[in-house]
């Protein structure tokens, strides 16, 4: 091989994997999101919703559960208050999840929620979430999340128990020095 020729498949390699971590940063994540809103996979709730107060279906009664984990890198101790609820569809329900950094040092935790079943999730919908934001705390500091939530009275009549469930991440970084600026 010439110096030449190994200088071309060293460009040629160089380009290709900066089109590849181009592809997997830019172009997969949308289309991840695309194929699991179409497929209805990944039980991925959508964003906040304006309440549709067209009533209450009280001839049913669906259980909703709750759970919540922590990332790897997540030390907080993080629980929902109650783990279960029953309600009608249509009927905004309040519930709190408790979060206290145990760490020795501030910290910005973000939470992703989950609905299972995954043809559920298009039916579940929260009016707040704590999800919504960002829940900075500081060292030792500990606070009830806020989050309401309404089952569509749409919800297939075969869905009778829906599990919400939250991953808490660390997302610190994203803040580094602004941590106590956002409390």
């Amino acid at each position: 091989m010439t110096m030449s020729s190994i200088r071309k498949t060293y460009i040629k390699s160089i380009g290709g994997a900066i089109v590849m971590f181009a592809f997997a940063i830019f172009v997969m994540p949308p289309l991840y999101d695309l194929f699991c809103e179409v497929t209805g996979i990944g039980g991925k709730t959508s964003g906040r919703y304006e309440a549709d107060i067209a009533g209450v279906d009280e001839s049913r009664t669906v259980r909703v559960q709750f759970v919540a984990t922590n990332n790897a890198e997540m030390d907080w101790d993080f629980k929902p208050t109650v783990f279960e609820v029953k309600v009608h569809p249509g009927q905004p329900t309040p519930v709190t999840f408790y979060a206290k950094n145990t760490t020795d040092r501030d910290m910005v935790a973000q939470a992703i929620p989950n609905v299972v079943p995954n043809n559920a999730a298009q039916y579940f919908h929260k009016t707040e979430c704590f999800c919504f934001n960002q829940q900075p705390l500081t060292a030792g500091e500990e606070a009830e999340l806020p989050l309401v939530f309404i089952v569509d009275k749409d919800l297939p009549r075969t869905v009778n128990t829906i599990t919400l469930s939250y991953t808490l991440f660390d997302v610190t970084d994203r803040f580094a020095g602004k941590v106590v600026q956002l409390n």
